[in-house]
């Protein structure tokens, strides 16, 4: 867990903060991990370890797709991430860190804070994210004068909402709310936009220094391009390398992919991986899942494929109803999902779940959830498969 004098040391260049030395603890668990990409092609040999020692942090990536990795980011690129996000913001001012500092996004949080020479609240998390405990970290960071700031994962933004309490007044209060760790329904950026909250949505990883894309437009010096629907990334924030592999070129291949609209604001469409292949047709589960959060009766929803031996696979969707004792109709969804995306992309099973498995607050587990549904789906046959995709 990084803290403030470490981190103030690590921008001195007197010493690195290793994020990766230590087994993720319950903590490290609560904040959805970033990262775990393909670098690009455009990499440097790997004899040279030179490069390595202008690291000021060693952050882990997830390990969702592989050997976990250890991103060397500079002070410079972290410096960078927090100047240019308070310039994107409207100026500097007091953070709350309500995530905790063994990744990416809870320690920006912190460099932000010495970046504007301000001392940053902090939300005791050892009994979990609690509205009412929010509500009072808030309390004496927006008691001081000047622009207030605070970060999010979608999770502890949607129990904020649903509590709709002090918790959420507070929130109201902060000049902005960066959402970031894991996709936002777009229904829960709208009610929380609603109830006037400032919410940026951020996107990034540990090898951009955390956000690098604000409300789909790239921070300042940061450049984005498409190769092949993957999202490339450049920029003053790009790490330096993986520890023990190759240092990064220029760009940074994501394992994301993406769409830029007419105005050039980027949209991201999910990991690569992750695209259900159904009868040929390709069905990125985000586009599926945000029409499922905008139905009546649903809260949360995942969507993933399931192998089926004439399709490859079928779209499946885990959904958490709001209300337990009446689900909505499945038919019902399939058809919204038919009207807005395609025929291909109507989920041919749908489950519904008390909840969704989940690797931290807002990154759900995937595996556990195609597991689960598999289960489900066994159990409860009337929701499974349509003849065809």
């Amino acid at each position: 867990m990084a803290t403030l004098d470490d981190l103030r040391a690590a921008l001195a260049g007197h010493t690195v903060v290793d994020l990766t030395a230590a087994p993720p603890s319950r903590a490290d668990r609560a904040v959805p991990p970033t990262g775990d990409r393909e670098p690009t092609g455009d990499r440097e040999p790997t004899g040279d370890r030179e490069w390595e020692r202008h690291a000021a942090l060693a952050v882990p990536t997830s390990g969702s797709t592989g050997e976990a990795k250890a991103v060397l980011l500079s002070a410079d690129a972290l410096r960078a991430s927090a100047e240019l996000t308070h310039r994107r913001l409207g100026g500097p001012g007091t953070w709350l860190l309500a995530l905790p500092t063994t990744h990416i996004a809870g320690v920006q949080v912190l460099v932000r804070s010495l970046v504007a020479g301000t001392e940053p609240g902090v939300m005791d998390l050892s009994p979990g994210f609690r509205a009412t405990g929010f509500a009072a970290a808030a309390r004496p960071v927006l008691a001081v004068p000047g622009r207030h700031y605070t970060a999010l994962v979608p999770t502890q933004l949607a129990r904020l909402v649903a509590a709709d309490g002090p918790g959420l007044a507070a929130l109201r209060r902060f000049d902005a709310v960066l959402i970031g760790g894991a996709a936002t329904p777009p229904s829960l950026l709208a009610r929380a936009r609603g109830l006037g909250v400032n919410v940026v949505t951020t996107y990034g990883m540990s090898e951009t220094a955390g956000g690098c894309v604000y409300d789909g437009v790239p921070l300042g010096g940061v450049r984005v391009r498409l190769d092949g629907g993957r999202v490339e990334l450049a920029g003053p924030v790009l790490a330096l390398g993986y520890r023990g592999g190759e240092r990064f070129g220029e760009w940074f291949r994501t394992g994301d992919l993406g769409r830029l609209g007419p105005d050039g604001a980027l949209e991201v469409l999910g990991r690569a991986d992750d695209v259900i292949v159904t009868g040929g047709e390709k069905v990125p589960p985000v586009l599926v899942e945000r029409v499922l959060t905008a139905q009546p009766g649903v809260l949360e929803v995942c969507v993933v494929g399931l192998p089926h031996p004439e399709w490859g696979q079928v779209v499946a969707a885990a959904v958490v109803p709001a209300d337990p004792a009446a689900p909505p109709d499945p038919d019902g969804l399939r058809e919204a999902v038919r009207a807005a995306v395609g025929r291909s992309a109507a989920p041919k099973s749908v489950a519904f779940l008390p909840r969704l498995p989940l690797r931290g607050p807002g990154k759900v587990d995937r595996t556990a959830v195609a597991t689960a549904l598999a289960t489900a789906l066994t159990t409860t046959p009337a929701t499974a498969h349509h003849p065809q995709p």
